[in-house]
């Protein structure tokens, strides 16, 4: 399978998008998340980043979406200045549901491992 353009270019600008918040943000709701996917348009004109907002977020993450959004003109012009495109996309901030599906299904193979625990220790009690 080929490495085509789209996402290579997606590639870049997930480091680039995570370097920049990382360094240049200032707005509190934003600090300490995380870029886990940027799924980026055949046409190179619209970027969906998918975050993933840190732990013990109140709201689910909905604070963080909207500092994302008013800090969004701001992320796209350093990222003109980082990189050589002749349009930048658009960005577009999305909450990464994956990783909270993935965490639940592992906390529920945690349950289930215990519970096999101890029926055989129950078991081994006869």
């Amino acid at each position: 399978m080929e490495y085509t353009r789209p996402e290579r270019v997606a590639d870049q600008i997930k480091m680039e998008v995570a370097d920049i918040l990382v360094k240049k943000a200032n707005d509190s709701r934003i600090a300490g998340v995380s870029v886990v996917h940027v799924d980026l348009s055949p046409d190179l004109r619209q970027a969906k980043c998918f975050i993933s907002p840190p732990r013990g977020v109140k709201g689910g993450g909905k604070a963080v979406l909207l500092g994302l959004k008013n800090a969004s003109g701001f992320i796209r012009s350093e990222l003109a200045k980082r990189m050589t495109l002749r349009r930048i996309p658009v960005l577009i901030f999305l909450l990464d549901q994956a990783t909270e599906e993935v965490s639940h299904l592992l906390n529920l193979l945690d349950q289930v491992a215990q519970e096999s625990n101890e029926v055989k220790e129950e078991s081994l009690k006869f």
